[in-house]
Order: C-alpha cells, then structure tokens, then sequence
C-alpha cells in the first residue's frame, strides 16, 4: 500500500506546482490523447520526452516518479504476456499450437508498456503536484459540479489514510500470529481476510467522523460558496497550453507521415 502513488502529493514549490488547475486537467487529457493517437514509437517517444520535463520542472524525485509504475506491474506482466504468445504475426520465431512468438508480437508489447507506463506516469503527475483542494477547485471550475468535485476531494484525501489503515491493521495482526507471507496464492488471500474487515469498519467510522463534522459547520453541497483563493491563469499556463497543443500536433504529424509501428 506504501508503494501507491495516485491519490498522494508532493510538498515544494516548483513550476509544475504553480500551474492553474484547471490547465494540469487539459494538459492531463491532451497528453492521454496524444498517447491514443500516436501509432508508432516515434509518437510515444515525444510523449514521453515531454513528460521528463514535466518531471524535471516538478523537481520530484525520479524514484518516487517511477514507484508509480510498480502499482501496475503485474497488469503490465499479464498483457505482455498475451501480446506475447498470443499475438499472430507474419514474421513467427516459435509456435506451438495456439501460442506463437513473433517480432509484431514483441513489437506490440513494448508498444503497450509504454503507453500504459506514461498514462500511470502522467496520471500520478497531476496529483503529486497539486493538492486535493486544488484539484477539486479545478474540477468545480470546468464543469460547475460541487457536489461531485468535494467527492473526487474527499475520495482522494482518504487514500493516504487508507494506506495507515491498512498498514496499522496489517502490523497488529502479525503481532497476533499472523502469517501473510507463506503459503500458495490462495493461503495468501485469505490471510488477508483479517485485515478486510477491520479496514472497512475504520472505513465507515472514518466517513461518519466526517459527516457528522461537515454537517456540525452547516455544509451543505448545493449552495453556492465562495472561495478562499481564486484561480487565475499566468503565463505559466499559457506556456504549457503552447507545449500541450505543440504535442498533440507533433503526435499527430507523426502518424500521418511516419504510420503504423507494425
């Protein structure tokens, strides 16, 4: 649970961090639509070149970065897999019966594990460098949804409290005699049965605790509220709405002119 990366954020004050909100989401959904739309490698590594600037002027560390990656590995193992010996090729170099190795088979799995890698990589980026109440400002802003946005807010502030939860629930029980370790994959399962049920009481008192809060200070979702804090774009933003556009366009340039990478 330590190692996911979705849902936390990073503390300092970097160029990335200092970005409108509202710009990280457009920037988030033109960058995931340069990854669909680019056909070749050429394509996804533009992508991924503009993303290690992002990183870089995020000043986040590259192993923090990367542990995003780890949360997916066993996705990234299982379609690699498929692509692997079950991906019909021209060119073959080992078959038997239904499985087949070949080199668009090979090719086609690299091309997946890149893509799925920058979309993690990118999708952790947008919270890592921007808070929950930033995000849900952002969000509000766009599609004018309170009641959605303070969901989204609060679903992402829980995550990290989950993550103690879990970790706290997990220590007790191996102080207990618990074993999580040994045993075949379905031992292993069930061990974690223990931990289920007590994280999803913590789960719902966690939630009471903040009902009974937000209705103690007289929230109420549907009203109208002001802000502490205005959003307002600089030249910041202006700059990366240039980079954005400037990538789609590349990506798409490349497809065109450069095609298919099988």
């Amino acid at each position: 649970m330590k190692e996911v990366a979705f849902g936390q954020y990073y503390p300092v004050d970097s160029f990335v961090h200092r970005l409108d909100p509202r710009f990280k989401l457009f920037f988030l959904v033109a960058f995931i639509a340069a990854i669909f739309v680019a056909t070749n490698f050429y394509g996804l590594l533009v992508c991924a070149g503009v993303l290690v600037f992002v990183i870089l002027f995020s000043r986040i560390p590259a192993g923090k970065v990367l542990r995003a990656v780890r949360g997916v590995l066993f996705l990234a193992l299982f379609a690699t897999l498929i692509h692997v010996f079950f991906y019909a090729g021209e060119t073959v170099y080992w078959s038997y019966g239904i499985i087949c190795i070949s080199r668009e088979g090979l090719i086609s799995s690299a091309f997946l594990i890149l893509r799925l890698a920058l979309l993690v990589v990118c999708s952790s980026m947008l919270t890592y460098t921007t808070t929950p109440v930033a995000l849900t400002d952002g969000i509000e802003a766009i599609f004018h949804v309170h009641v959605i946005a303070r969901i989204m807010s609060i679903a992402l502030r829980m995550i990290p409290s989950l993550m103690e939860e879990t970790e706290r629930v997990k220590n007790a029980q191996k102080a207990r005699g618990a074993d999580f370790e040994s045993g075949n994959l379905f031992k292993r399962v069930k061990a974690f049965v223990p931990i289920l049920i007590p994280l999803l009481l913590s789960a719902f008192r966690i939630a009471e605790d903040l009902g009974d809060a937000m209705e103690s200070r007289c929230y109420v979702g549907g009203k109208k509220r002001t802000k502490y804090k205005k959003l307002c774009f600089s030249w910041r933003d202006l700059l990366g709405m240039v980079v954005a556009c400037a990538l789609v366009a590349g990506v798409v340039l490349l497809r065109i002119y450069v095609g298919a990478t099988l």
